[in-house]
């Protein structure tokens, strides 16, 4: 499993190329009313885009866009419900952003509609175990990306349990790694997310963090996704709204253990942090 790291400074995302050899800010577009960061603030498709391009003005190279929240105890919503919040802005942003667009999906029927309407990366929390999700996301040919969840939304952080957290995500990526290999993708088109916070206490998510290089070891890129999440506020003691310190030190944390993308709400923040990491890393 020690595959070599291959050169990343044109990791192909659908249609779309980008230089993955520097870590990249992935900036959240939630088209939901209930987000546990910013619900409801960007649920009509004009908020939204308006929201996306002023991300892209601050420093984002992908765009995260999903219209089904995943915060602990979220409910499900229908598969017309969520076409109908993501694919519009999917399709405007596609016509005027030069940036990658993700669709933040775990349903077959978005998967496909978000491809042709111009989305060059599917980001699912449930790594495509959703029945037909694998089906859908191959035959997208996009670049996916694969996330360790404990559980359920619903029920995820009642109690996660593990002997060792590290080694129990890795077994699960690899798994899933191997499944989609298996139904045609190729490794190439493979990012994985070890799943900040999804089924996860904070001991679990500080010793995946610490760990982080680890799962590099694929040869496939590592997505993080850290901002604002309960991890920081069990650190600090310090709601929501006032973890902005506490999630840049995240996201450089992150980077400097291996992340090629960290999926942030403070794009302008976290990208002149991230431009401090690339720069020494370039030193280096």
């Amino acid at each position: 499993m020690n595959a070599t790291q291959p050169d990343w400074s044109g990791w192909a995302f659908g249609d779309r190329l980008l230089d993955l050899s520097v870590t990249r800010v992935m900036g959240v577009v939630n088209v939901t009313p209930d987000s546990f960061s910013d619900g409801g603030r960007f649920i009509k498709a004009d908020a939204a885009l308006a929201q996306a391009r002023r991300l892209v003005a601050a420093g984002a190279s992908i765009l995260d866009i999903g219209g089904e929240s995943t915060r602990p105890g979220a409910s499900p919503v229908s598969v017309q419900e969520e076409l109908d919040r993501v694919v519009p802005v999917v399709e405007a942003l596609a016509r005027e952003a030069d940036v990658v667009l993700s669709v933040d999906t775990s349903t077959p029927a978005v998967m496909r509609e978000a491809a042709r309407a111009g989305a060059h990366l599917v980001n699912d929390v449930r790594a495509l175990s959703r029945e037909g999700a694998l089906q859908a996301a191959t035959d997208t040919g996009l670049a996916i990306c694969l996330m360790h969840m404990q559980g359920q939304p619903g029920t995820m952080q009642m109690s996660p349990e593990y002997d060792d957290v590290v080694a129990e995500v890795e077994r699960y990526l690899s798994e899933r790694i191997s499944a989609c290999e298996a139904a045609g993708l190729q490794r190439q088109q493979i990012l994985v997310d070890p799943g900040f916070g999804f089924g996860k206490t904070l001991g679990h998510n500080l010793s995946l963090l610490k760990h982080l290089e680890r799962f590099k070891q694929w040869g496939c890129p590592v997505l993080v996704g850290l901002s604002r999440k309960s991890m920081i506020g069990d650190v600090l003691g310090k709601p929501v709204d006032e973890r902005l310190f506490g999630s840049l030190a995240a996201a450089v944390a992150a980077a400097m253990n291996g992340a090629s993308i960290v999926r942030v709400h403070d794009v302008a923040e976290t990208a002149d942090a991230i431009a401090v990491i690339n720069a020494l890393h370039r030193a280096a």
